[in-house]
Protein backbone atom coordinates (compact mmCIF):
# COMPACT_ATOMS: atom_id res chain seq x y z
CA UNK A 1 0.00 0.00 0.00
CA UNK A 2 1.33 3.65 -0.79
CA UNK A 3 1.56 4.61 2.69
CA UNK A 4 0.58 8.47 1.30
CA UNK A 5 -2.98 7.51 0.43
CA UNK A 6 -5.30 5.88 2.46
CA UNK A 7 -9.45 6.18 1.11
CA UNK A 8 -11.81 5.35 3.93
CA UNK A 9 -15.96 5.15 3.79
CA UNK A 10 -17.71 5.44 7.26
CA UNK A 11 -20.80 3.36 7.69
CA UNK A 12 -23.54 3.47 10.06
CA UNK A 13 -27.12 4.41 11.02
CA UNK A 14 -28.24 8.04 11.54
CA UNK A 15 -26.86 9.72 15.07
CA UNK A 16 -23.74 6.46 14.90
CA UNK A 17 -21.11 9.74 15.10
CA UNK A 18 -19.83 9.59 11.90
CA UNK A 19 -19.09 13.28 11.33
CA UNK A 20 -17.53 13.44 14.70
CA UNK A 21 -15.36 10.45 14.17
CA UNK A 22 -14.23 12.10 10.84
CA UNK A 23 -13.16 15.42 12.51
CA UNK A 24 -11.15 13.22 14.95
CA UNK A 25 -9.24 11.69 12.43
CA UNK A 26 -8.27 14.84 11.30
CA UNK A 27 -7.80 16.72 14.52
CA UNK A 28 -10.02 19.72 12.92
CA UNK A 29 -13.69 20.44 13.05
CA UNK A 30 -13.85 19.61 8.91
CA UNK A 31 -17.25 17.84 8.91
CA UNK A 32 -20.65 19.62 10.20
CA UNK A 33 -21.99 17.72 13.43
CA UNK A 34 -25.26 17.39 13.43
CA UNK A 35 -27.21 17.36 16.69
CA UNK A 36 -31.01 16.72 15.35
CA UNK A 37 -31.74 13.31 14.32
CA UNK A 38 -33.96 14.36 11.08
CA UNK A 39 -30.78 16.71 9.91
CA UNK A 40 -28.13 13.80 9.02
CA UNK A 41 -26.72 14.74 5.90
CA UNK A 42 -28.14 13.36 2.70
CA UNK A 43 -24.97 13.10 0.16
CA UNK A 44 -21.69 11.72 0.64
CA UNK A 45 -19.31 13.96 2.08
CA UNK A 46 -15.78 13.84 1.34
CA UNK A 47 -12.75 15.54 2.63
CA UNK A 48 -8.84 14.66 2.24
CA UNK A 49 -6.22 16.10 5.14
CA UNK A 50 -2.87 14.70 5.74
CA UNK A 51 -2.52 12.92 9.02
CA UNK A 52 0.28 11.52 10.17
CA UNK A 53 1.99 12.34 7.00
CA UNK A 54 -0.38 10.24 5.14
CA UNK A 55 -2.64 11.28 2.47
CA UNK A 56 -6.45 10.38 3.75
CA UNK A 57 -9.81 10.49 1.92
CA UNK A 58 -12.28 10.21 4.01
CA UNK A 59 -15.92 9.64 2.76
CA UNK A 60 -18.97 10.62 5.37
CA UNK A 61 -22.42 8.42 4.03
CA UNK A 62 -25.81 9.47 4.63
CA UNK A 63 -27.39 7.65 7.77
CA UNK A 64 -28.49 4.12 7.19
CA UNK A 65 -32.19 4.00 7.63
CA UNK A 66 -32.46 8.02 7.62
CA UNK A 67 -35.95 8.99 7.97
CA UNK A 68 -35.85 11.51 5.72
CA UNK A 69 -34.76 9.37 2.63
CA UNK A 70 -36.47 6.76 0.95
CA UNK A 71 -34.76 3.21 0.19
CA UNK A 72 -35.02 4.45 -3.50
CA UNK A 73 -33.24 7.48 -2.79
CA UNK A 74 -30.55 6.14 -0.09
CA UNK A 75 -29.14 3.31 -1.74
CA UNK A 76 -27.71 4.94 -5.07
CA UNK A 77 -26.09 7.53 -2.71
CA UNK A 78 -24.04 5.43 -0.66
CA UNK A 79 -23.10 3.36 -3.82
CA UNK A 80 -22.01 6.55 -5.66
CA UNK A 81 -19.29 7.03 -2.83
CA UNK A 82 -17.71 3.49 -3.96
CA UNK A 83 -18.01 4.20 -7.51
CA UNK A 84 -16.65 7.81 -7.47
CA UNK A 85 -13.60 7.36 -5.75
CA UNK A 86 -11.92 4.94 -7.82
CA UNK A 87 -10.52 2.20 -7.58
CA UNK A 88 -12.27 2.11 -4.57
CA UNK A 89 -12.19 1.94 -0.24
CA UNK A 90 -9.17 0.71 1.43
CA UNK A 91 -11.73 0.21 4.63
CA UNK A 92 -15.44 0.53 5.64
CA UNK A 93 -15.65 1.54 9.07
CA UNK A 94 -18.90 0.72 10.77
CA UNK A 95 -19.47 2.68 13.17
CA UNK A 96 -21.81 1.46 16.54
CA UNK A 97 -22.33 3.18 19.52
CA UNK A 98 -20.91 1.77 23.28
CA UNK A 99 -25.00 1.07 23.97
CA UNK A 100 -27.01 -2.48 23.85
CA UNK A 101 -26.97 -4.14 20.30
CA UNK A 102 -30.36 -4.60 19.37
CA UNK A 103 -32.11 -5.26 16.06
CA UNK A 104 -31.63 -1.67 14.72
CA UNK A 105 -28.39 -2.14 14.80
CA UNK A 106 -28.09 -5.97 13.31
CA UNK A 107 -30.88 -4.30 10.66
CA UNK A 108 -27.26 -1.66 9.55
CA UNK A 109 -25.16 -4.60 9.03
CA UNK A 110 -27.14 -6.53 7.11
CA UNK A 111 -28.07 -3.43 4.69
CA UNK A 112 -24.10 -3.33 4.30
CA UNK A 113 -24.27 -7.08 3.75
CA UNK A 114 -27.14 -6.09 1.12
CA UNK A 115 -25.24 -3.60 -0.51
CA UNK A 116 -22.18 -4.62 -0.54
CA UNK A 117 -22.49 -8.75 0.30
CA UNK A 118 -20.28 -10.55 2.29
CA UNK A 119 -16.97 -9.65 0.66
CA UNK A 120 -17.20 -6.42 2.23
CA UNK A 121 -16.51 -7.55 6.12
CA UNK A 122 -13.33 -8.45 5.05
CA UNK A 123 -12.66 -5.10 3.90
CA UNK A 124 -14.62 -3.60 7.23
CA UNK A 125 -12.89 -2.24 10.96
CA UNK A 126 -16.08 -1.90 13.70
CA UNK A 127 -15.73 1.36 15.69
CA UNK A 128 -17.13 2.36 18.79
CA UNK A 129 -17.95 5.49 19.37
CA UNK A 130 -19.33 7.13 22.86
CA UNK A 131 -16.50 5.74 24.18
CA UNK A 132 -16.96 7.50 27.81
CA UNK A 133 -20.05 4.99 28.16
CA UNK A 134 -17.70 2.05 28.88
CA UNK A 135 -17.40 1.86 32.91
CA UNK A 136 -13.86 2.03 33.93
CA UNK A 137 -11.13 0.17 33.37
CA UNK A 138 -13.45 -1.45 30.49
CA UNK A 139 -12.19 -2.35 27.33
CA UNK A 140 -14.03 -2.78 24.25
CA UNK A 141 -13.28 -6.18 23.64
CA UNK A 142 -14.83 -6.93 26.88
CA UNK A 143 -17.76 -5.02 25.25
CA UNK A 144 -18.18 -6.81 22.25
CA UNK A 145 -17.55 -10.36 23.72
CA UNK A 146 -21.00 -9.98 25.97
CA UNK A 147 -23.11 -10.38 22.90
CA UNK A 148 -23.01 -13.29 20.29
CA UNK A 149 -23.72 -11.05 17.00
CA UNK A 150 -21.77 -8.43 18.36
CA UNK A 151 -18.88 -10.72 18.44
CA UNK A 152 -20.39 -12.43 15.45
CA UNK A 153 -19.58 -9.33 13.64
CA UNK A 154 -16.62 -8.59 14.58
CA UNK A 155 -15.27 -11.83 13.90
CA UNK A 156 -16.42 -11.55 10.47
CA UNK A 157 -14.31 -8.16 10.19
CA UNK A 158 -11.02 -9.93 11.15
CA UNK A 159 -11.88 -9.19 14.75
CA UNK A 160 -10.79 -5.79 14.12
CA UNK A 161 -12.64 -3.01 16.50
CA UNK A 162 -11.32 0.06 17.90
CA UNK A 163 -13.36 2.83 20.50
CA UNK A 164 -13.40 6.64 20.08
CA UNK A 165 -15.14 9.18 22.62
CA UNK A 166 -15.15 12.14 20.25
CA UNK A 167 -16.66 14.63 23.55
CA UNK A 168 -14.22 13.44 26.81
CA UNK A 169 -11.29 11.81 24.78
CA UNK A 170 -9.63 14.94 22.82
CA UNK A 171 -7.61 14.96 25.77
CA UNK A 172 -4.02 14.03 25.38
CA UNK A 173 -3.43 13.46 29.47
CA UNK A 174 -5.92 10.65 29.85
CA UNK A 175 -4.39 6.58 29.62
CA UNK A 176 -3.08 5.81 26.98
CA UNK A 177 -6.09 3.79 26.28
CA UNK A 178 -8.43 6.48 26.27
CA UNK A 179 -6.27 9.25 23.82
CA UNK A 180 -7.78 10.01 20.96
CA UNK A 181 -4.95 10.68 19.18
CA UNK A 182 -2.91 7.11 19.79
CA UNK A 183 -6.71 5.55 18.87
CA UNK A 184 -6.39 7.42 15.56
CA UNK A 185 -2.65 6.08 15.08
CA UNK A 186 -3.77 2.62 15.60
CA UNK A 187 -6.65 2.87 13.41
CA UNK A 188 -4.63 3.55 10.31
CA UNK A 189 -2.08 1.23 11.30
CA UNK A 190 -4.90 -1.40 11.37
CA UNK A 191 -6.08 -0.30 8.02
CA UNK A 192 -2.60 -0.23 6.85
CA UNK A 193 -1.79 -3.95 7.70
CA UNK A 194 -5.54 -4.90 6.85
CA UNK A 195 -4.61 -3.37 3.32
CA UNK A 196 -0.98 -4.92 3.08
CA UNK A 197 -2.62 -8.36 3.32
CA UNK A 198 -5.85 -8.43 2.02
CA UNK A 199 -6.07 -5.79 -0.47
CA UNK A 200 -9.42 -3.26 -0.99
CA UNK A 201 -12.73 -3.32 -1.68
CA UNK A 202 -12.78 -2.83 -5.92
CA UNK A 203 -15.58 -1.17 -7.90
CA UNK A 204 -15.01 -4.28 -10.00
CA UNK A 205 -16.87 -6.17 -6.47
CA UNK A 206 -19.62 -3.48 -6.27
CA UNK A 207 -20.58 -4.29 -9.73
CA UNK A 208 -20.52 -8.00 -9.32
CA UNK A 209 -23.18 -7.44 -6.24
CA UNK A 210 -25.11 -5.22 -8.26
CA UNK A 211 -25.55 -7.80 -11.31
CA UNK A 212 -26.19 -10.25 -8.84
CA UNK A 213 -29.17 -8.54 -7.47
CA UNK A 214 -30.60 -7.56 -10.70
CA UNK A 215 -30.22 -11.46 -12.12
CA UNK A 216 -32.03 -12.34 -8.66
CA UNK A 217 -35.11 -9.48 -9.38
CA UNK A 218 -35.27 -11.08 -12.64
CA UNK A 219 -35.63 -14.68 -11.50
CA UNK A 220 -38.42 -13.44 -9.16
CA UNK A 221 -40.40 -11.69 -11.47
CA UNK A 222 -40.30 -14.38 -13.65
CA UNK A 223 -41.29 -16.88 -11.24
CA UNK A 224 -44.04 -14.16 -9.68
CA UNK A 225 -45.57 -12.65 -12.94
CA UNK A 226 -47.89 -10.99 -11.09
CA UNK A 227 -45.90 -9.60 -7.91
CA UNK A 228 -45.54 -5.82 -7.66
CA UNK A 229 -42.23 -4.20 -8.74
CA UNK A 230 -41.60 -2.93 -4.79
Amino acid sequence: MDDSDMRIVLLGKTGAGKSSLCNTIFGEDVFKINHCANSEARECQKETRSVNGKKITVIDTPGLFDTNMSEEELKPEIVKCITEYFPGPHAFLILLKVEKYTGEEQAVIDKISQYFSEEAFKYAVVVFTHGDQLPEGKKIEEFVSQNEKLSELVRKCGGQCHVFDNKYWKNNWFERYRNNQLQVTELLNTIKVMVDTGGYYTNEMLQAVERKIQHEEERIRKSSPGMSPE
